[in-house]
């Protein structure tokens, strides 16, 4: 046994896929169907059985693959430990932002891991919440900032902040700059929406708030990304709810009002989420511990979740309410 069959190994079993896991590995799928078959005629087991939809481990696998996702954090701790005796943390941390949060968040978040972990690399990627979920379920990504994540197993969620949601309207001619009027949330249940498809936490979150009143929204188009979304709103096509960071970021932020929500307030719950299936090496703790802190200085300690607002108040149900920490 050698540390790159494990590797390989753990891959093909996390990512489900021979094809997934040598692209994700950058080699080319024989090489890597040969070391795992050197690893099987070691160790005289059979550890990954290929089926129509790619390949699963055998239950020798399972018992093999839990050793061996030890056995590389372990080795990556000890390559950390030794970094920290030559005074400083080095390795490769990638993080995933929601687009809006990229805009505000990836810069001043670059500086502070540069000045904190001069020797480490960082990888920052933008994307919607259930695909940077699913990215960090396979080992894509270490650490992901989502808004509303719904609790999933061997994921990790702690509250960061909370941002409110607001409805973006292109803005009339000649309608003054601030302050913007606010408007009841029953009254967007008329208007013509464009919204992130399903499972789109924002989506979601926005028909359980109607729903509470008895409303649903009008659907107007679906658009899966946020500048796509703006566009479309300051060229008159509806209206859309999102956070006003994401106005103020946009290029047409000129061209747009962000109106508060009212009766209720609606609020977007930011939370940092990792994997139980690898364990945080010491530079990933270092980068989340960054995370928290920027995200206090910024954005503010989070409302909720310790005791949210019951949905007879108006609040969403279930996606904060199942958000562990």
């Amino acid at each position: 046994m050698d540390l790159k069959q494990l590797e390989y190994f753990v891959r093909v079993a996390e990512l489900g896929s021979f094809t997934r896991a040598a692209h994700a590995l950058g080699v080319v799928q024989p090489a890597l169907s040969r070391q795992i078959r050197a690893l099987e005629v070691e160790l005289r087991q059979h550890l990954l059985v290929r089926n129509g939809r790619g390949a699963i481990p055998t239950e020798a696998g399972k018992v093999l693959l839990a050793h061996a996702r030890g056995i590389l954090h372990q080795v990556q701790r000890a390559r950390e430990e030794l970094g920290r005796v030559r005074g400083a943390l080095a390795g490769r941390v990638a993080i995933g932002l929601p687009p809006s949060l990229a805009r505000t968040l990836a810069v001043p978040l670059t500086r502070a891991f540069r000045r904190a972990l001069p020797q480490a690399t960082l990888s920052i990627s933008e994307g919607l919440t259930v695909a940077m979920l699913d990215a960090l379920t396979q080992g894509h990504l270490d650490l992901v900032l989502a808004y509303n994540p719904p609790g999933l197993p061997d994921i990790t969620l702690q509250p960061l902040f909370d941002e409110p949601l607001a409805l973006v309207q292109r803005r009339a001619p000649g309608l003054p700059e601030d302050p913007p009027l606010p408007i009841a949330l029953h009254e967007v249940a008329a208007l013509p929406l464009i919204i992130p498809s399903r499972p789109n936490a924002l989506r979601v979150q926005v028909e359980a708030a109607l729903a509470t009143l008895g409303l649903k929204p009008r659907v107007e188009l679906e658009i899966d990304g946020v500048a796509a979304i703006l566009e479309l709103v300051a060229d008159g096509v509806g209206v859309a709810v999102l956070s006003p960071h994401a106005v103020a970021t946009s290029p047409h932020a000129s061209e747009l009002v962000a109106r508060p929500l009212t009766q209720p307030e609606l609020h977007a719950h930011v939370m940092l989420a990792s994997s139980d299936r690898r364990p945080a090496t010491l530079t990933q703790q270092a980068t989340a511990d960054l995370i928290r802190t920027l995200c206090a200085q910024r954005y503010g300690a989070p409302r909720v979740p310790s005791s949210p607002p019951s949905p007879a108040a108006g609040a969403t149900p279930a996606p904060p309410a199942q958000c562990p920490g």
